[in-house]
């Protein structure tokens, strides 16, 4: 992490709407120049009230929100020189593709033979060279939204924020979308503060990622920590898929299930012997066998219940035990070298590599 000044400090931040129920408790977040920090989390939890705030258009309850140093809780959003994009694009149904992304430069009254350059640079960021005389209902959704992102560039803000702005499109032109926004980030090096409900889109495309749950931040850090070592059972759940394991905490530290078989892994939150815990274990990561391997530790048997078609893979559906969660395991179809899948019915071993095994206390 940057030992420089943070392009934006929130401190002690709460947020409530009715006096006693607090939708932002005592926040604590950087906002590093230059990086894609996105803000993560289910509905409700915090996140977009967060980014209002940042943006001007909700005021905190308590705490700080500075901007270069700068006290900003006070200062109106016109005034905060920040873009904006939303998941409903907010274009101007009348004006032109052109007219809308100049919008800005005309309400600061820069002048006429400015914008029309700084309007075909920005066009041109975002592939629309050529469309600025279109109207907005001329374009698909895609480019709509491309538009929006031309006018949240176009007055150079230092800090871009965006709210859920790929949620109404299809998933493979959202997808697509998340590679070019990631790859225009990159190019120009402006702060992106992003909003998503999407872990997928998430991990696709920040530095960093704070995931939000009732209103506080669960975990800070970059996409992959996210994933290869979530810091609670919350984040282990939302972020990504999980096998999970009920059992309680041996006095080796080992996760001790029902019918007595032990497997080891990291306790993460110091749960304490005999406590009841969960383990997660990424679903990639767990190793099938279809012959028992009495060397091998911290392996058992299931029962295939489903096996379903991803195309790259397999995803087994298995039954572990009652009272256990059906487990999940993803298998490569180049792991199979031809040969035919379990099929459902059949036993298998399941083993659970320790350092991929994450217990935590419930």
């Amino acid at each position: 992490m940057s030992t420089a000044e943070p392009l934006v400090r929130f401190t002690r931040v709460q947020k409530t709407y009715d006096g006693d129920q607090l939708v932002v408790r005592d926040l604590n977040l950087d906002v590093q120049r230059g990086e894609f920090l996105s803000l993560l989390g289910p509905s409700g939890p915090g996140k977009t009230t967060t980014l209002m705030m940042l943006a001007g258009f909700e005021s905190p309850t308590a705490g700080d929100i500075l901007l270069d140093g700068r006290q900003i809780t006070g200062t109106p959003p016109h005034k905060r020189n920040f873009g904006m994009v939303f998941q409903n694009y907010a274009l101007f149904p009348h004006l032109s593709v052109g007219e809308n992304v100049a919008y800005p430069l005309t309400v600061r009254k820069v002048p006429k033979a400015d914008q029309h350059r700084r309007v075909q640079r920005a066009l041109e960021m975002v592939r629309l060279s050529g469309m600025a005389d279109r109207l907005p209902g001329q374009m698909s959704g895609g480019q709509q939204q491309r538009v929006a992102l031309a006018r949240a560039l176009v007055f150079e803000p230092q800090l871009v924020l965006m709210d859920e702005p790929l949620g109404a499109l299809d998933k493979q032109l959202r997808e697509h979308m998340q590679l070019e926004l990631k790859e225009l980030h990159r190019q120009l090096g402006v702060t992106f503060v992003y909003v998503t409900h999407d872990q997928g889109e998430a991990l696709t495309m920040s530095d960093r990622v704070a995931v939000f749950n009732e209103g506080v931040i669960q975990q800070l850090s970059s996409a992959e920590a996210l994933y290869e070592t979530p810091a609670n059972r919350f984040v282990a759940g939302f972020v990504g898929d999980s096998t999970v394991l009920r059992g309680t905490l041996d006095a080796s530290g080992a996760l001790a299930l029902p019918d007595g078989s032990l497997l080891a892994g990291t306790n993460v939150n110091q749960a304490k012997p005999g406590a009841p815990v969960e383990a997660c274990v990424r679903p990639e990561r767990i190793v099938l066998h279809c012959e028992p391997n009495p060397g091998r530790a911290s392996m058992l048997s299931a029962k295939v219940t489903r096996v379903i078609y991803f195309g790259d893979h397999l995803r087994l559906l298995c039954y572990i035990g009652p009272g256990q969660p059906e487990a999940t395991v993803k298998v490569p179809l180049t792991e199979l070298h031809g040969a035919s899948p379990p099929q459902p019915g059949a036993l298998v071993y399941l083993e659970f590599p320790p350092a991929s095994t994450r217990i935590y206390a419930i």
